[in-house]
């Protein structure tokens, strides 16, 4: 099995068969020409199938460890994939602590058409496995979560689910494939919003999905292919660029995450910091055995509250003030008024996103420069 570095660089793709081309082209094209009616080249309209978005799949399921990977245009369009793969009638147990778009999707959007939820702390598998009903068909969580960092015991998670005949499913955009492999810890479905660490660039949104299971990809591929909530050519193209260096800028953003982190967490005006790979963490040993690095986010709460919060924002400079993460820039946001605004207030204050409250993507920029700005921040304060 090759590592993870060579993967990322030739998993999925080949030169061009007719030009020799190393890079796999874009194929900007919306049908293609059959020699008889239906004897057509393995492609035949391109919601259906893209030469450019096959590779794609191929290296993503390579990088998850899984036999299958499907694309879609964002991260949500992924998670409605999986979500309707459910019946009316159907409940969920999920994660309580959410990206606000995927509480929003569930809450608003899949409850309307007959799905129930039930919302825990995953961090805590009893209180998962209390949640489950017998209408109960998918358990959905991220690990670590957005914005606080909580941990889920994958392996745990996966055994319960297994045990139950429960489908589950995992949001791995935080860690993304390089730090954390949850088909390898049992999980049925893996997923990313793609738009983030793994294709690394700021320029494209797009959500993927990767599993093991035949039967379950057969009903996520006609999903895909009948809903069409698929990536254009161009934005494949790219995602595979980005790919080729995932695991070069995953070092780069957990090193210097690491340094900011430790850096925060001694700042006379920081009250609290949130890092994996801090030992303040509460659930830093499972970090150790369940991840292979703590990755670049990092969530801290300055002293004060919105006002601080407010004026500490408004003050970095390098660093952009920016919803969305996992870009080679550092990106900082204030959770409750950008990310999680439709998270309702006391959902937030249940599950610790107050309004000093800070979510920093730590980017591949020098750490120096970083943290001059952050203490030029600070310093608003």
């Amino acid at each position: 099995m090759p590592a993870f570095e060579t993967l990322a660089v030739h998993a999925g793709v080949h030169p061009d068969p007719e030009t020799g081309a190393v890079m796999t082209p874009i194929y900007q094209t919306s049908t293609y020409a059959q020699r008889a009616p239906g004897d057509h080249r393995g492609y035949e309209y391109s919601r259906t199938d893209n030469p450019t978005r096959t590779p794609l799949q191929r290296c993503l399921a390579a990088l998850e460890g899984a036999r299958h990977g499907l694309v879609f245009s964002s991260g949500l369009a992924a998670i409605d994939a999986v979500l309707n793969l459910l019946s009316e009638g159907d409940h969920v147990v999920a994660g309580d602590d959410l990206y606000g778009g995927t509480r929003r999707i569930f809450t608003q959007v899949a409850a309307r058409r007959g799905l129930s939820f039930s919302f825990v702390p995953a961090q805590d598998a009893q209180r998962v496995a209390d949640a489950i009903q017998p209408a109960t068909r998918l358990i959905w969580v991220e690990t670590p979560t957005n914005p606080m960092l909580n941990l889920v015991d994958l392996r745990t998670i996966a055994e319960i689910g297994r045990s139950r005949g429960i489908l589950t499913g995992v949001d791995n955009t935080f860690a993304s494939p390089y730090y954390q492999r949850p088909i390898d810890l049992g999980l049925d479905i893996v997923m990313h919003s793609m738009t983030k660490y793994i294709n690394g660039h700021s320029d494209v949104v797009m959500g993927c999905l990767m599993l093991n299971d035949d039967d379950t990809y057969g009903r996520l591929k006609f999903l895909q292919n009948a809903i069409g909530a698929v990536p254009a050519p161009m934005d494949c193209f790219l995602a595979l660029r980005g790919i080729k260096t995932l695991a070069l800028r995953m070092q780069r953003h957990g090193e210097n995450a690491a340094r900011v982190a430790a850096w925060l967490e001694s700042h006379p005006k920081v009250e609290r910091v949130l890092y994996p790979g801090l030992p303040s963490h509460p659930q830093h040993a499972l970090a150790a055995r369940q991840m292979s690095g703590s990755g670049g986010m990092i969530t801290f709460f300055v002293k004060g509250g919105l006002d601080e919060a407010r004026r500490f924002l408004s003050a970095v400079e390098m660093i952009a003030l920016a919803e969305s993460l996992g870009g080679v820039e550092s990106l900082i946001e204030h959770p409750a008024i950008m990310t999680h605004a439709s998270v309702p207030p006391e959902v937030r204050r249940e599950i610790g996103v107050h309004d000093n409250l800070i979510r920093l993507s730590v980017g591949i920029e020098s750490v120096d420069d970083i943290v001059t700005d952050l203490e030029r921040a600070f310093a608003s304060i």
